[in-house]
């Protein structure tokens, strides 16, 4: 672990508000948005989409990194977010959530409006998002220093900070400098083939933890096969993680391959969040010095009951059910 005294977890990332909707496969092909995902684009086509559907929204906190760090405030960790909002009511309502979720906020905040995602959730529980980044693309990579992360045993570095390299480099380089652990979700597969030009490299020299999906992994490493991906995941890191959904998933850690056994119960309502939670669950424990294996059943835990509702907010009743493993 870094040389630091607490178990301080930062993220940063895009400060997003989520809108999802239940819609069907045939919504998805009528609107030209292959299932699973994510998609850039301007506020007007979300509000067109919108026009199309008779769904009523679900709106609540999102991206990708603040996922993960809300869940590790919810869990009782030391939790800190750093972006930018808009200062409008989706700005002020995100960061009101984050704090009642134990969340430090470091948030500026912008004349542009805060970005937004919209999620269409099929019947099999999939999720293709579409996303505004608005407010969030604003923030200065000049004003991101060592001193952001100081303290900071892990930090959560947004995977779709990817498609802003300058953001990028100066959050890897800040985070390294302050003797955090660095992990890196891979975020979407269209990030990974959007920023190959860039991101072996980023990982070898910055990163500590990947963590991948199965679509990620197959991108990232070009291997469908379970354990060749893992060997490339983790070759250059110490943590190499591949997410298998429903299955659990896989860790490397120093060379020892360790399978962790999915939570099982009930069948997913809506899969939006569930990777970021499971990072949540597993980033809290290795912050915690727990075991690989009880870092991952938390993992799972996380991941399983975030799939038992609408968005990425799990409900106190199920963070009580969570916080009894620990």
């Amino acid at each position: 672990m870094p040389t630091t005294t607490n178990n301080r977890i930062t993220g940063i990332g895009s400060a997003l508000v989520d809108i999802l909707i239940n819609e069907t496969d045939q919504f998805l092909e009528d609107i030209g948005k292959e299932k699973g995902g994510m998609t850039l684009v301007e506020s007007q086509d979300i509000e067109s989409i919108m026009s199309k559907t008779t769904q009523s929204p679900v709106i609540v906190p999102g991206g990708a990194a603040c996922n993960t760090i809300v869940g590790i405030g919810n869990l009782g960790g030391d939790a800190r977010f750093i972006g930018r909002r808009g200062d409008d009511a989706h700005g002020k309502r995100f960061e009101s959530q984050i704090i009642s979720c134990g969340v430090k906020p470091e948030l500026s905040v912008s004349t542009s409006p805060t970005g937004k995602v919209l999620s269409v959730i099929t019947p099999d529980a999939q999720r293709s998002m579409l996303t505004f980044l608005g407010a969030s693309t604003e923030l200065d990579p000049k004003g991101i220093t060592p001193t952001s992360f100081e303290g900071t045993a892990i930090s959560v570095i947004e995977g779709y900070l990817l498609f802003n390299p300058a953001l990028m480099m100066s959050c890897v380089k800040a985070a390294k400098a302050a003797g955090s652990l660095i992990a890196l979700d891979l975020a979407s597969f269209e990030v990974v083939n959007a920023s190959k030009a860039i991101l072996a490299d980023i990982v070898k020299e910055y990163v500590d933890i990947l963590i991948a999906n199965e679509d990620e992994a197959k991108a990232y490493t070009g291997f469908s096969d379970e354990i060749q991906a893992m060997e490339v995941l983790s070759r250059d890191v110490s943590y190499g993680v591949l997410k298998v959904g429903k299955r659990g998933s896989f860790v490397s850690f120093k060379g020892e391959l360790t399978q962790i056994a999915p939570m099982l119960g009930n069948d997913p309502v809506d899969t939006t969040g569930a990777g970021d939670l499971w990072a949540a669950g597993f980033l809290f424990g290795i912050a915690n010095g727990f075991s690989i294996e009880k870092s991952g059943q938390i993992g799972s835990a996380c991941g399983y009951e975030v799939c038992q509702v609408m968005g990425a907010q799990i409900p106190e009743t199920a963070w009580q059910r969570i916080r009894a493993l620990i």
